[in-house]
């Protein structure tokens, strides 16, 4: 049964895991962000809803995050739904558009920032 399971899938579902996002869907929420960096890492993920590899991407991120809200605030943004607060990230932090995209902020400026897979190979611990 094994090499079925591998093949067609395990009939027993996989525990889905949840990620601390924070919706990230104003504005004003950037202003906040920048101030809230100061203390404590701020971390945004611009997603694409209709875009199979920032699917891919986010579902690789969201397997290998291993920290809580006490390390970082995770904010997750669908860059589709709302696009004026994806292009005020670009204005407000200086870092061009890109989708999937990661930014990690402190002290209200970007210290790192990746895209597509690239995302996957940034250790978040290292800005923590």
């Amino acid at each position: 049964m094994g090499l079925l399971n591998k093949i067609f899938g395990s009939t027993v579902p996989k525990e889905e895991k949840v990620l601390p996002w924070i919706p990230l869907n104003t504005i004003a929420q950037l202003n906040y962000i920048a101030e809230k960096s100061k203390s404590k890492t701020q971390v945004i993920f611009k997603h694409s809803t209709r875009c199979g590899i920032s699917r891919m991407v986010m579902n690789q991120f969201i397997d290998n995050y291993e920290l809580t809200e006490k390390d970082l605030d995770l904010y997750y943004l669908d860059l589709l739904s709302y696009r004026d607060v994806s292009n005020e990230v670009g204005y407000k932090f200086q870092v061009m558009h890109e989708s999937p995209q990661l930014l990690i902020i402190k002290n209200a400026d970007v210290v790192s920032h990746a895209s597509h897979g690239a995302i996957n190979t940034i250790d978040l611990n290292t800005f923590i």
